[in-house]
């Protein structure tokens, strides 16, 4: 059995942050977590080449990662393809996912992966792909290797995959015929008496769980406030220095507008997709109204505009992901000394 192993620079061991930026490059054995996956599928298996990228790379280059791996799995007549685990890594779940789910369109050879269950990944993939729940810590890398070995071996065997607490991977969200001993009904009866008893049960039809935001202090006297504007438009200075995507944003970007009056149309981009965005790119103030807030900020009916703003692109972002950024948005903003925040869209 021949393996190809998609791994990140961290666990190639290459560095951290300061190496993200690593292309893409191939190693003719197993490396880091693919030694004990190499182990764990048993006699014959072989990692006959471990492909290695950074996250940033990864991401801000996701067409050409994505062909280059296809034609290296291919070249490598590999037989089964994993990537990960990642844990919580959002943007190596972003690509892991994106290789695996190519992979298996592409060469119809059998993919996993594995994630915790808030990565980005998740959101994107997880219809299309069997994702080993790896939890949060990669301390329990030898666990979640062995999952995802065993989830392997079925593919390729063509054993019954079995349901996602039985094997260990998140669910799909799929929904599939199968024979019960219960009809609906009965089931469902079943789980009211259960509920009301306070016995436990396990619903048939999960709702999305949504972290409970409160409602902030109103300003006490916005003349004497300071306000930043934050987009989800995609509105970026030309060239997109920060490599935000267009879709499935993983990171945001800051811009000064220090000393500007309003913006220009020939120094700034758009990367959204989903909308029209010629009305902004022929005047980017339609998105981040710069020009109505300098008026604002002259009359003294806002304190200070902050001299910068922050932007990223909210098409088809999963839930998971738009939490982290947003949290990480809210630091920026707390830390600035910010009091009030407009935030804008498409």
């Amino acid at each position: 059995m021949r393996i190809v192993h998609y791994i990140n620079q961290f666990f190639a061991g290459i560095g951290g942050e300061e190496v993200a930026g690593a292309p893409l490059e191939e190693r003719s054995r197993a490396v880091g977590p693919g030694r004990l996956l190499e182990q764990l599928m048993g006699e014959g298996a072989e990692v006959v080449s471990t492909l290695v990228c950074g996250d940033n790379h990864a991401v801000e280059n996701e067409d050409e990662v994505v062909a280059a791996v296809i034609e290296k799995v291919r070249s490598a007549k590999g037989d089964l393809f994993v990537a990960g685990p990642c844990f919580e890594a959002g943007r190596y779940g972003m690509i892991s996912g994106a290789v695996c789910a190519a992979v298996e369109a592409e060469l119809g050879i059998p993919a996993v992966t594995g994630m915790h269950v808030e990565n980005p990944g998740v959101d994107l993939y997880r219809e299309a792909l069997y994702i080993v729940d790896s939890g949060q810590n990669a301390s329990e890398m030898k666990n979640v290797i062995e999952k995802m070995a065993a989830l392997a071996l079925k593919r390729l065997t063509g054993e019954p995959i079995g349901k996602p607490a039985e094997a260990g991977y998140l669910a799909r969200g799929l929904i599939k015929d199968a024979f019960v001993e219960k009809r609906a009904g009965e089931r469902l009866v079943d789980m009211l008496m259960a509920k009301v008893s306070g016995e436990p049960f396990e619903t048939e039809m999960p709702a999305s769980s949504f972290e409970a935001t409160p409602m902030p202090a109103a300003v006490g006297d916005i003349s004497k406030s300071k306000v930043m504007v934050i987009t989800d438009g995609g509105l970026v200075p030309k060239g997109n220095p920060d490599g935000i995507r267009g879709m499935a944003a993983t990171n945001w970007g800051t811009y000064s507008i220090e000393g500007r009056g309003n913006l220009e149309s020939e120094d700034y981009e758009i990367s959204h997709g989903g909308y029209d965005t010629r009305f902004v790119e022929e005047d980017p103030n339609r998105l981040v109204p710069l020009d109505a807030l300098r008026e604002l900020e002259e009359e003294g009916a806002i304190g200070e505009l902050h001299n910068e703003f922050i932007s990223t692109s909210g098409l088809a972002n999963p839930l998971s992901n738009t939490r982290r950024m947003g949290k990480e948005m809210a630091e920026k903003v707390k830390a600035e000394g910010v009091d009030a925040v407009i935030l804008t869209s498409t």
